[in-house]
């Protein structure tokens, strides 16, 4: 095996814009992020589904009762 080609693994800590912080391993000291598990609104439960200017309206008009052509059967 060759020797002293990989980087060096040390102990880092990732800071969140939440103010989450967690202890790991990485070849990059101190990470700072925006958003992690803690503060995500996924993660959270406090996720929400907002139709801005009716998207969803607007598909179903359009292509809601769309029935396959004679080509597209074949």
């Amino acid at each position: 095996m060759q020797e002293n080609i990989h980087p060096n693994y040390t102990d880092t800590t990732i800071s969140c814009a939440c103010g989450k912080v967690y202890h790991t391993r990485s070849t990059r000291k101190d990470l700072h992020i925006g958003i992690c598990a803690a503060c995500h609104p996924f993660f959270t439960g406090e996720q929400k589904f907002i139709d801005t200017a009716g998207r969803i309206e607007k598909f179903s008009r359009r292509y809601g009762n769309a029935r396959p052509t004679a080509a597209k059967r074949a």
